[in-house]
């Protein structure tokens, strides 16, 4: 495992709270898409702000045992987005574990890569929108490696037609739905 990546899984398990003795969790997982494409759209932020249920997820260490997943961002004045993780511990109605960073969008991605930080100014997450809903009601979040995978919907329980959509766009994507955890609200 890279230092790079060790440290950002340290970091963002650290700001969750996962207790020391669970880094043998933090190893990264198997690759799910082993060539990740491009992002598919441009991102228009003001649209994509506001609050997201994670509906799904490939399992990762720093956010073992989460249910209840949403992400809520927010445009600054300043061009960066603030970001805020919530999940519930073990249960839906588990105790509530918070995680605030800030994200920066790359040179040339119209807005579909940031790179995030929940650690001062160290940016070491990658965050691609790889495609979305064309009314900003879901998404499908990745990175470079293939290992982590977010499907994010506005409702915490989209209607089937909506569930089947993303799972039909993430499979076209290249990812093994498979290794799909299915989060709970």
């Amino acid at each position: 495992m890279s230092l790079k990546r060790h440290f950002l899984i340290f970091l963002v398990a650290a700001n969750f709270a996962v207790p020391l003795s669970a880094c043998a969790t933090l190893q990264r997982g198997p690759v799910g898409n082993p060539n990740v494409p491009q992002p598919a759209k441009a991102v228009d932020l003001t649209r994509y702000a506001g609050l997201w249920y994670e509906i799904g997820r490939y399992e990762n260490g720093f956010e073992l045992g989460c249910e209840g997943v949403m992400a809520e961002y927010a445009l600054r004045d300043d061009g960066l987005v603030n970001v805020l993780n919530t999940c519930r511990q073990n249960a839906v109605d588990g105790p509530l574990k918070t995680s605030q960073g800030k994200a920066k969008v790359v040179p040339g991605s119209d807005n579909a890569k940031l790179k995030v930080s929940f650690f001062g100014a160290f940016y070491l997450g990658d965050y691609w929108v790889l495609d979305r809903a064309d009314d900003y009601s879901w998404s499908i979040v990745g990175e470079p490696s293939g290992r982590y995978l977010w499907l994010l919907s506005r409702d915490p329980q989209p209607d089937d037609q909506a569930r089947v959509a993303i799972m039909e766009r993430t499979k076209a994507l290249g990812y093994d739905l498979s290794l799909i955890r299915q989060t709970r609200h």
